[in-house]
């Protein structure tokens, strides 16, 4: 009977799901810089009728529901920030049932989702079982955000997070395992000079490409999986000048904590060895995700999160789901030893690139695994 309900609830809130959707996506919201698209959630979530919406020092945008006192909670999170450094309204056009819009799908589409499901729990006063629900618009998964909106409510509400869940991805599959990461900006710089009266002086963009040539020589453990990447160079003067400063965004990522240990000791040994006399290398630590951290008893509840997820998803879109590892909102409480899970609301591609897509006709099912996600835990 619930779910009847719940599916008539959808289709007679289609049309202002929708509006609510590309209204979202339009909204320009880099990691750090989410002011805008936090403003109009919370007045969305005060609209219609939520009484206890604050915004944190993190720009998350809480709606705590029945989370009085030291009472356990449920969160349950989407996340407002995109990849794109927009500050003007973000692209939006339908073309062939898609809704194209940088950032629609990651994590316009899941937030959308969560915003109308805390509208029907709002709406139908209904009660929680035995802990509260904490429905987060948070800020910072993307990039440089190195999640402080996750971080922050995990600190906030600490040890009294039951579980813990976050709408991002598509349905097609399950984050089941932390990925975690270390972000570098390394600089480098040496006395330069003119490229001819001074030439055979350091010269820091080459020093900088010795350093990644050597990163990229790094065998990588065989358990698990783990990677590395330079995402961004930059520095020089001019093409005839020595060039005094240069410097790049890199990483290392792994599924395993032994793995990342290793890593660490990799980029450090390489730092430590290009920095002389002649070419000051500094390294400055600019993100960090930590991996799970769970005991067996932990996992184990962990596990059956995913596979409840897994099957809610296939109940719902008839499709077989993949499980597989990923760095999300998740890593922090997993860090903390609380049960996680990581899944989406809709189907599209091209996330991170400005020519992402949904499906517009996966929306409703995406509303229903929203919905169920959160009504679990209510009185029926």
């Amino acid at each position: 009977m619930l779910k009847q309900e719940i599916q008539e609830y959808i289709d007679a809130h289609e049309e202002e799901a929708y509006r609510l959707l590309v209204t979202l996506a339009q909204i320009p919201a880099p990691s750090n810089h989410e002011e805008k698209r936090v403003e109009f959630c919370r007045k969305w979530l005060e609209d219609m009728g939520a009484k206890g919406v604050y915004t944190d020092a993190a720009l998350n945008v809480v709606y705590p529901y029945q989370a009085e006192g030291d009472r356990p909670v449920i969160v349950i999170m989407a996340h407002t920030d995109v990849v794109f450094p927009d500050m003007d309204p973000l692209p939006l056009k339908e073309e062939d049932g898609k809704i194209c819009c940088p950032g629609i799908g990651d994590d316009t589409a899941n937030l959308a989702a969560l915003l109308m499901t805390a509208k029907y729990v709002t709406e139908k006063q209904l009660q929680t079982k035995d802990a509260g629900v904490v429905f987060v618009c948070n800020a910072g998964e993307e990039g440089m955000g190195n999640l402080k909106g996750s971080r922050k409510i995990c600190e906030d509400y600490g040890s009294r997070i039951r579980e813990f869940y976050s709408l991002d991805g598509t349905m097609e599959n399950v984050t089941n395992c932390a990925v975690g990461s270390s972000r570098f900006k390394v600089t480098v710089r040496t006395i330069g000079g003119h490229s001819y009266g001074s030439f055979g002086n350091p010269n820091a963009i080459a020093h900088l490409a010795s350093i990644i040539d050597d990163i990229y020589k790094i065998q990588v453990p065989a358990e698990g999986k783990t990677t590395y990447n330079v995402g961004v160079i930059q520095g020089g003067t001019s093409v005839n000048s020595i060039a005094q400063e240069a410097s790049m965004l890199c990483e290392y990522r792994s599924d395993r904590e032994a793995a990342l240990a290793y890593m660490e000791q990799q980029f450090s040994g390489i730092f430590d060895a290009h920095n002389t006399k002649d070419a000051q290398v500094t390294v400055e630590l600019v993100g960090l995700r930590p991996c799970e951290s769970l005991d067996d008893a932990q996992r184990q509840k962990r596990d059956a999160m995913v596979a409840e997820a897994c099957g809610l998803l296939k109940e719902i879109t008839g499709k077989d789901i993949r499980t597989g590892s990923g760095s999300t909102d998740c890593n922090i409480p997993l860090s903390m030893g609380i049960p996680s899970v990581c899944y989406g609301c809709y189907y599209g591609k091209g996330a991170h690139t400005r020519e992402e897509y949904i499906e517009k006709a996966s929306l409703k099912m995406g509303y229903r695994v929203a919905f169920e996600t959160v009504l679990k835990h209510f009185e029926a």
